[in-house]
């Protein structure tokens, strides 16, 4: 059969784009000014129940916004995964503290024992300040990420937080639309809980706006401050005074524009992608060998990303799968090598790095974007049902 490419995630445009771009390109606004911009930070602000959200250029911008509105400076450490994108890591060193790696738990989120077990065991608190043991440097913060649409253990994690003083950052770029369903945080969006969310609008993710992110906070004062520092720190803007280095930062009134017609539709993309969701997992279950990894039970996906996990019973290794798909013209992708492994992070602090080196060698994502039909999905299963060795 001829089938056509299957993409590993894609936009879906179908919606007001081209009316609401067409409409900023024909006023003129084209720029960071613009009607756009500041109605798209109100709508996610009210999508996700925040007391507000600050535009920013991408995921990463708004990453290192969140660690400057957290006091974090070059004297700092910051607690992060390994296991996740190197974006949600790099800014730790735009600052130019050090990150300290930590583990992660079936959730492919961090492990909050071994976060737990590090600040008691590996650390002092003293004055009010968690300091390492090893370096004698004060850990003013932890970066969560949540990853794949899938929530981090944020009960847990605020009350470390708040037992060690620690500032929390939680990087919700994958997981724009994920809740909790039950217990103490239910109806909280990821991104809401801790001190500052950030989200992605990255063309791969549930919505878009090609490059573009979100800075999201219940605390005022640290929203007044990301938005002073994402627009180039202006003390005042007619004589162009200012009272620190500051970013240009500001999403487009373009970007903001098909923003607001990607957000009119994410209710419908979380419906398509847990449709095929439990499609995939329904029929891949029956494949020795693969299984579907779930989300937990007490939240709300946004089904963002699939992560099928191959063991020793399937004739196909992880690498093997992802050759043997892209000959049947299917994209998909092996899970993010560990950033502690990376050249630039390598004599960093890790700690009991255990878990996440057997989902790096089992983890393959396959395809999930918001247009993926019925067909495609099955043909997907139908390829993976009949292994071929290349």
């Amino acid at each position: 059969m001829n089938q056509n490419f299957i993409p590993l995630s894609v936009p879906n445009l179908k919606g007001n784009e081209i009316k609401y771009v067409t409409h900023a390109v024909e006023t003129e606004w084209v720029s960071t000014a613009g009607p756009y911009v500041n109605d798209f930070e109100e709508k996610i602000a009210e999508y996700v129940k925040a007391e507000g959200a600050i535009s920013c250029q991408n995921g990463t911008s708004g990453l290192h916004i969140a660690l400057q509105v957290c006091d974090v400076t070059r004297e700092d450490e910051v607690i992060v995964p390994t296991l996740t994108f190197i974006a949600a890591v790099n800014p730790v060193k735009y600052i130019g503290a050090e990150p300290i790696f930590m583990d992660c738990d079936d959730s492919l989120a961090m492990d909050v024992d071994k976060l737990l077990e590090f600040c008691q065991k590996e650390c002092s608190f003293i004055d009010g300040k968690l300091i390492n043991n090893r370096t004698k440097k004060q850990i003013k913060a932890l970066v969560v990420v949540h990853v794949f649409g899938n929530m981090a253990d944020m009960v847990k994690i605020t009350e470390i937080a708040k037992e060690f003083n620690l500032k929390v950052i939680e990087d919700a770029t994958e997981a724009l639309g994920t809740y909790y369903t039950e217990g103490k945080y239910k109806g909280k969006y990821a991104g809401t809980i801790g001190d500052v969310g950030v989200y992605s609008f990255n063309g791969n993710k549930i919505i878009t706006t090609g490059g573009g992110g979100m800075i999201v906070s219940n605390d005022e004062e640290l929203l007044k401050r990301a938005k002073h520092l994402t627009t180039q720190a202006k003390s005042d803007e007619l004589y162009y005074t200012h009272d620190e280095i500051g970013y240009n930062y500001r999403i487009t009134n373009l970007q903001a524009a098909l923003g607001l017609a990607q957000l009119e539709q994410l209710g419908d993309f979380i419906k398509i992608k847990k449709d095929n969701y439990y499609l995939y997992k329904e029929r891949i279950r029956h494949i020795e060998g693969l299984t579907i990894l779930d989300f937990k039970d007490d939240i709300r996906p946004n089904y963002w990303f699939y992560a099928l996990y191959c063991d020793e019973k399937y004739p196909l290794n992880r690498n093997e799968i992802i050759q043997y798909l892209l000959t049947k013209n299917i994209q998909s992708r092996p899970i993010w090598g560990l950033i502690s492994d990376q050249k630039p992070y390598i004599g960093s602090q890790t700690y009991k790095i255990e878990k996440a080196k057997t989902f790096l060698e089992h983890v393959v994502n396959i395809p999930c974007s918001s247009n993926l039909s019925r067909e495609d999905v099955m043909y997907v299963i139908e390829c993976l049902n009949n292994p071929e060795k290349l």
